[in-house]
């Protein structure tokens, strides 16, 4: 009788450590939004490029305000380091 209830914990345990490497996948959601946001990147980096000169060229021949050009590269600089930003609020939120 004790080896049979050997063989069955033992078993029981492998089921158990087998069950959690598959429930550990990752989900379809995080896949696609991660495609999704390195392609987004990708085709936004010469557009964000073009408007930070646009934007120069602009304040410098003084037809926008400085802090409209401040402004823009901000909202650049907010939008190709949002993964960052995003990790850093978790980490502080302990998430």
């Amino acid at each position: 009788m004790t080896r049979h209830r050997l063989l069955h914990s033992l078993l029981a345990t492998a089921l158990m450590l087998s069950a959690t490497a598959a429930l550990a996948q990752t989900s379809p959601f995080s896949t696609g939004a991660t495609a999704f946001q390195t392609n987004f990147l990708t085709i936004l980096t010469p557009v964000a490029v073009i408007a930070v000169m646009a934007l120069g060229v602009a304040a410098w021949f003084n037809r926008i305000s400085w802090s409209w050009a401040a402004g823009g590269a901000l909202g650049i600089l907010l939008v190709f380091g949002a993964p960052q930003v995003v990790t850093w609020v978790r980490g502080l939120a302990g998430v």
